[in-house]
């Protein structure tokens, strides 16, 4: 399994099997803490061989510095199948994040496991905004 994309953005979505990202970024700045950021996603696509078709876990989290969860971590299951005449397959996944809760300043990050082992980590770096 490959990680194709993992990304904090503005916007995606998932046409027709095209993943649609607007606005990626690492950054938020806020002038008062605690702060809302309004809307946001995290865009993943992940790339499966032939050996991984069938069932797999996959979970998502944001955590701050500490490693506490900021958000419900997102627990799903996904089947991988190929079709005829390929030799892997790629699976969108879309994460909408509405009135995202950032309680201070600091380093958070973006993590995602696939069958119970880590694959990738993005960061998001939350700063006060100054003036």
């Amino acid at each position: 399994m490959q990680v194709e994309i993992l990304s904090l953005c503005d916007a995606a979505t998932d046409y027709q099997g095209r993943l649609c990202v607007l606005g990626a970024f690492d950054t938020i700045f806020a002038r008062t803490f605690p702060a809302t950021h309004p809307q946001c996603a995290i865009a993943l696509r992940l790339r499966f061989n032939q050996i991984e078709v069938g069932d797999h876990s996959v979970r998502l989290h944001l955590v701050n510095a500490d490693g506490q969860l900021i958000l419900p971590s997102l627990d799903g299951k996904m089947t991988v199948a190929l079709n005829p005449g390929f030799d892997s397959a790629s699976m969108n996944l879309i994460l909408g994040i509405q009135s995202l809760q950032l309680p201070s300043p600091g380093d958070y990050a973006a993590n995602l496991a696939v069958d119970g082992k880590q694959e990738a980590s993005i960061p998001l770096y939350v700063r006060k905004q100054n003036g």
